[in-house]
């Protein structure tokens, strides 16, 4: 089912304004930093929170706009949020026949919906359970089971996996793209709108991503194309990449970003900048060579940051290096011993032209 929605919501000092497309079976990520509106786009799309404008329709059938507001239970829409919210005095079987029963199936017509999808996210030998005996990834299962077993038209996801512990998120993870990809039992996909802050959610079961900042959408398109040229230092940090904001210069054949500290960020223009215009330069950390601060530069980059040590994290098989002007450097945990790296310790980061690609970007991505 193919949604368009387009929403303006003001509370207080805050203002959301979006508008979201999702083609018939796909899959939307919305993104952005806490406090960006994401929850808030959802719970409007669910009817749980009033826009003061909303247009929002759903294959073609108006569920706001136009005099028309349709209530939260008559508009064909799945919820699963990061708790399960299980009803406590029901069985695991009669939570999931909660919601065919809701619409008009009879008891053993919804128990059987029930113990077909409790089946279908693995989840079929819990039917008898409490609430209470289920694990924290068990439960999710289940609710994600109810939130199907209503045979949603788009179903909202509100970071699904964020209170799930490491061992249960990958299960459960798998089980959402396969579902949402097979749709129900093979049918149909499933139209989706999925918040979180997780890029592996984003890479693993989105289609397409939207990037949320103060209430309004700063990047949006294709997941891999948006988070392989962040244009935004949220997203940046989402898909573990550097990212220095400033404006564009072209220089001849390459292009550089200027800081608003007035240094220059040299790089491959990856489209068509204008000198002036908001622009970044994206690049990842394992092409930032790290010195001692009194060291002289070897070779020839056209980018030279003296900075200094913030923190040391291990980060798999490397050691991330990060510093007070924002970059960061991948090191081995050799290197890092025997150049004694530490909080505060003055280094000379250097990156080379070629692994730098300067975008153009939000003027919200642009410091003032």
């Amino acid at each position: 089912m193919t949604l368009h929605a387009e929403l303006m919501l003001r509370r207080e000092s805050f203002e959301l304004s979006v508008t979201l497309d999702v083609a018939e079976g796909g899959v939307l990520a919305v993104l952005g930093p806490n406090g960006s509106g994401k929850s808030t786009a959802l719970a409007c799309l669910a009817g749980l929170v009033r826009a003061e404008r909303a247009l929002v329709s759903l294959a073609g059938r108006v569920l706001d706009g136009d005099g028309v507001r349709v209530p939260p239970h008559a508009r064909g829409i799945g919820l699963l949020a990061q708790n399960p919210l299980l009803f406590p005095h029901l069985s695991v079987l009669d939570n999931v026949a909660f919601s065919p029963r809701s619409r008009g199936a009879s008891k053993t017509r919804a128990r059987a919906v029930a113990r077909r999808w409790l089946a279908e996210v693995g989840a079929e030998a819990f039917a008898d359970r409490a609430p209470a005996a289920l694990s924290g990834g068990q439960a999710q299962r289940v609710a994600l089971a109810r939130a199907l077993a209503g045979d949603p038209d788009l179903l909202l996801l509100d970071e699904p996996l964020a209170a799930l512990d490491v061992d249960a998120a990958p299960a459960v993870r798998g089980v959402l793209r396969r579902i949402l990809r097979d749709g129900h039992g093979g049918d149909r996909a499933i139209t989706t709108v999925l918040v979180t802050h997780d890029p592996l959610d984003a890479l693993t079961l989105a289609d397409h991503v939207a990037v949320l900042a103060g209430g309004r959408i700063v990047e949006r398109g294709p997941t891999r194309q948006v988070l392989a040229a962040p244009r935004t230092a949220f997203t940046a940090r989402l898909a573990g990449l550097n990212l220095v904001t400033g404006v564009a210069v072209r220089t001849g054949t390459g292009a550089a970003v200027r800081t608003e500290h007035g240094w220059m960020f040299h790089g491959m223009p990856a489209s068509d900048l204008v000198d002036g215009a908001a622009a970044v330069a994206v690049f990842e950390p394992g092409a930032v060579a790290v010195q001692p601060g009194d060291t002289q530069v070897v070779g020839s980059p056209r980018n030279v940051v003296d900075t200094v040590v913030t923190a040391v994290e291990p980060h798999g098989p490397v050691v991330c290096l990060r510093t007070s002007e924002g970059i960061s450097a991948d090191l081995t945990p050799a290197a890092v011993a025997d150049l004694a790296f530490d909080l505060g310790t003055p280094v000379r980061l250097t990156v080379k032209a070629a692994a730098v690609t300067v975008h153009p970007a939000p003027e919200s991505a642009r410091r003032p």
